[in-house]
């Protein structure tokens, strides 16, 4: 609709085209649902680009996201196992300190 094609929004709602199946569509599959104006399928197969970018980028943006907390969560693993091995050296230390004496 946001495109001016509301033509055909019976056609996708007849045929249950969800924004999973919009993705997938091609030319020769939108030709398949009606859309026989070649003009109407160009727009509607830039937008699909459009939007197949988008996610990508989104996607991307995600991956990236979790790499970092990933790296974020190994570092502080690795502080607190620096930190637990310095706690056990001292206590340690401490120790052999009082079996000394």
């Amino acid at each position: 609709m946001s495109l001016n094609l509301e033509q055909y929004v019976s056609e996708f709602s007849a045929q249950n085209i969800n924004g999973e199946h919009l993705l997938q569509l091609d030319g020769s599959k939108l030709k398949a649902l009606g859309i026989t104006s070649s003009q109407d399928r160009a727009i509607i197969k830039k937008k699909l680009k459009e939007m197949k970018a988008s996610l990508e980028k989104a996607r991307k943006a995600q991956e990236k996201m979790e790499k970092q907390r990933e790296k974020l969560r190994k570092k502080e693993q690795e502080q607190l196992q620096r930190k637990s091995k310095k706690t056990d050296k001292s206590s340690s230390d401490a120790t052999e300190g009082t079996n000394e004496q």
